[in-house]
């Protein structure tokens, strides 16, 4: 049975009122939220039943035509249609992932950038590597082992980050809708199932999002964080796939020139110097 692709449909139908899909008001109070499966079967140009197969995650030959009439019913955006795309073809693994290998050149790479924090993401948002400004801009994720290194883990399960976020709760449900996005991908990954097993199970807002079924590219954007040392820094990043592995990415933050942020930021870095320093003479 397709879970993902099940869920994914019942979540997108519950968003779509019938006002949004064009269908005429109907008398009397409807059971469900957003569109019922015969509207969206309707809405699609398929029957019913082969609806209904879809939506339970039944194994069905689906076409490319279906696929774009399914994201036109269900109005979803480029990043939900490569989602639904995506899930409705699974890819059929038997073997484990391979561990995912950080080269060398990667590592001097991420050290050259002295003046721009960067880091390096792996699957799951796994944090593979991250150069000296990176680690003191996110509070080295919490530190621990590093298969606890991961920023989604961070993000709800250290209390320092809801204080280090301006708006935590945007930046979390944009984390969540990210690794639904991998889940899409790799739905048989047991690392995966663990780590959203055991956010499940410690953080009620992670569990109310997750079962929302958003997906979202972690592509690029702005965020503000409110540091403990320096204040606010806001900063924009960008992601850059890692040739060679499309779940490894770069993640660069920028800051405005000649900005508040910017000013912060290299007080940032000279204290992290400053506590590099510490930490040897020690």
């Amino acid at each position: 049975m397709n879970t993902e692709l099940r869920e994914f449909l019942r979540s997108r139908r519950a968003k779509v009122t019938p006002e949004e899909a064009g269908l005429p008001a109907l008398p009397g109070t409807r059971r469900v939220p957003g569109l019922r499966r015969e509207e969206v079967a309707q809405l699609a140009g398929v029957s019913v039943d082969y609806y209904v197969r879809l939506e339970r995650g039944r194994d069905v030959n689906v076409s490319e035509s279906v696929l774009d009439a399914l994201a036109r019913a269900l109005r979803l955006n480029e990043v939900e249609r490569a989602h639904l795309c995506t899930v409705a073809r699974p890819t059929r693994r038997t073997r484990a992932l391979p561990p995912q290998r950080v080269r060398p050149g990667l590592l001097r790479a991420l050290d050259s950038m002295a003046d721009v924090p960067a880091m390096l993401l792996g699957r799951r948002s796994d944090v593979l590597a991250t150069n000296a400004l990176a680690k003191a801009l996110y509070l080295d994720f919490g530190g621990g082992e590093p298969k606890d290194r991961n920023a989604v883990r961070f993000m709800f399960l250290n209390p320092a980050a809801r204080e280090l976020y301006d708006d935590w709760e945007a930046n979390a449900r944009l984390a969540v809708a990210h690794l639904h996005m991998y889940a899409g991908r790799h739905p048989h990954d047991p690392k995966l199932a663990a780590l959203v097993g055991e956010l499940s199970v410690r953080d009620p807002d992670f569990r109310r999002w997750w079962a929302d079924n958003d997906v979202h590219l972690h592509a690029h954007g702005t965020k503000t964080l409110h540091h403990p040392v320096v204040g606010e820094i806001t900063v924009a990043y960008e992601s850059l796939t890692v040739d060679g592995d499309p779940e490894m990415s770069i993640a660069l933050h920028t800051v405005e020139p000649g900005s508040p942020s910017e000013q912060n930021l290299r007080l940032l870095a000279s204290w992290d110097l400053t506590e590099q320093r510490s930490d040897v003479a020690h």
